[in-house]
């Protein structure tokens, strides 16, 4: 498989404990496949919480795609599939979510003891969507170094098969960032996996924890419906920067969206700190 032409000298590290919340078998997981499986994190009264801030802002970006932008931007595309980025932005239970213990933890473990959100975004999968989104890595749609940040795709509703679940391509992670091509719904790094696709379904409060280098796709939906939502939220190591195609370099500081979650391996002070976030 190609590589990304600013992948030149990419090497995975396998994580080595003592951990401060992954076991032993979920890090050798990561490590191997690139990804695990989190089932029941999170309490459905706070799911619902987070989705009575989430849906009207979905709400509000479809209503903008049908009546200004005919129907499509970007990837996005009216009564099909919507994105709808930064609702930490707009959202103070988004907010407050992303800094939930569970997040910081896996953060610690899988990335070190500094680390900021680096993206937050939520994807909607309506009934009838007839389209896969194409197989992909995180890191080839906006290249970031290092290379390897975290991705938590958290089920907002069940996710199966049916509806749209994340289906990954387990132990392409290895070799850093693929080569991306356009497609008519955003980036692919190859058409259909060069091996054993694993269907990872989720029940809602669930997530799927993955490398920015696993490449994984999800299905249309075919369900009767059921709409699949989901919020995904990526932490970064602190320093980590953009890096264009003319190597100019954007670190992913942001302060009003890309803050820290973890200082010296501990919770910064001031802000939502989300210490009730009820975890499972």
């Amino acid at each position: 498989m190609e590589t990304h032409t600013l992948n030149t000298d990419f090497v995975w590290s396998d994580h080595v404990g003592p951990f401060r919340g992954i076991s032993e078998d979920q890090a050798r997981a990561y490590d191997r496949d690139g990804y695990f499986r989190l089932d029941d994190v999170f309490e459905p009264d706070l799911i619902a919480g987070l989705l009575a801030e989430l849906d009207p802002l979905e709400a509000e970006f479809e209503k903008l795609l049908r009546e200004k932008l005919g129907g499509r931007a970007f990837i996005a595309r009216a009564d099909e599939i919507t994105f709808n980025v930064h609702p930490v932005l707009r959202s103070p239970a988004a907010r407050a979510f992303t800094r939930a213990p569970v997040f910081r933890d896996l953060a610690h473990d899988l990335l070190g003891p500094d680390v900021r959100l680096y993206w937050d975004q939520t994807v909607y999968k309506k009934p009838g969507a007839k389209d896969r989104f194409p197989w992909h890595q995180d890191n080839g749609y906006t290249y970031v170094e290092p290379q390897e940040y975290l991705t938590c795709w958290v089920a907002l509703t069940d996710a199966d098969e049916e509806n749209g679940c994340p289906v990954i391509a387990p132990g392409l992670h290895r070799g850093g960032t693929l080569a991306h091509r356009p497609t008519d719904l955003g980036f692919e790094c190859f058409p259909e996996v060069p091996g054993k696709a694993v269907p990872v379904p989720l029940r809602a409060g669930s997530m799927a924890v993955f490398s920015s280098l696993t490449p994984h796709m999800t299905g249309p939906n075919r369900s009767a419906g059921r709409e699949r939502k989901a919020y995904i939220v990526q932490f970064a190591q602190d320093g980590a920067e953009l890096v264009a195609a003319d190597a100019r370099r954007t670190p992913c500081d942001a302060p009003d969206r890309q803050y820290p979650v973890l200082e010296g391996g501990r919770s910064p002070g001031g802000g939502p700190q989300a210490e009730g976030v009820p975890v499972r």
